[in-house]
């Protein structure tokens, strides 16, 4: 039992310090980045929406976050909470 408890927070752990939602990414995003460009820095978005021809997509959860705003497939909005 103990093991299996050691190896699910070895897991946490180890996606934690992977992620690429962090200042040095945040700092590589800039307006006009195609969605390709931005999903090559951060990965896959955690989730997008749309509405009136315009694209949010959220890297991160509600805590710690990377939001990026696409007009077509432009970078027009960049924002970040609690990155490091």
């Amino acid at each position: 039992m103990k093991f299996r408890i050691l190896a699910i927070a070895a897991l946490a752990l180890a996606f934690t310090a992977c992620s690429k939602v962090t200042h040095e990414n945040y700092q590589k995003v800039k307006a006009g980045m195609t969605f390709d460009e931005v999903k090559g820095i951060l990965g896959s978005p955690d989730k997008c929406s749309d509405a009136m021809g315009m694209k949010s997509c959220v890297w991160g959860d509600e805590k710690r976050h990377i939001t990026v705003g696409f007009l077509g497939d432009k970078v027009a909005l960049t924002a970040a909470e609690n990155i490091r």
